[in-house]
């Protein structure tokens, strides 16, 4: 699959280097955009996520590089995405109990408004030099 930009085809006709635009995949491996220039289609995980979607199992569709080649996202494609999994009722419950106990302190078994340090293992009020 071959996506083309056609600003930056239009840049490279006039002899301009546009580093990592390869559309074809000849020079990475698999096609490559620069930062902010992905085309229409393709998305990251994050991108994917923000719009309830997962990618499905199907493979990486194309990259980006910026940061002279030290940053790389991978693009999948929006058509092949799945809509992402829900927690069920057991696995929402259990997150509920984990954080509570995070948030319970073990020497006064008091559940706190806020996560117990993991520095004291206590909560701010039992801790050494707490608050009374």
């Amino acid at each position: 699959m071959t996506i083309r930009n056609p600003y930056l085809d239009q840049q490279a006709a006039r002899g301009t280097f546009i580093d990592f635009y390869d559309p074809t995949g000849a020079r990475y491996g698999i096609p490559t955009y620069p930062y902010r220039y992905a085309p229409d289609g393709l998305a990251t995980l994050r991108q994917l996520r923000d719009r309830c979607l997962r990618p499905g199992g199907q493979p990486v569709a194309a990259q980006i590089l910026w940061r002279r080649g030290k940053r790389i996202a991978y693009l999948y494609r929006l058509d092949l995405a799945k809509p992402a999994r829900l927690a069920t009722p057991a696995q929402l419950a259990a997150i509920h109990r984990a954080l509570q106990a995070r948030r319970t302190c073990p020497t006064c078994r008091q559940e706190r408004p806020y996560y117990i340090p993991r520095r004291t293992g206590e909560c701010l009020i039992c801790a050494p030099g707490g608050t009374p």
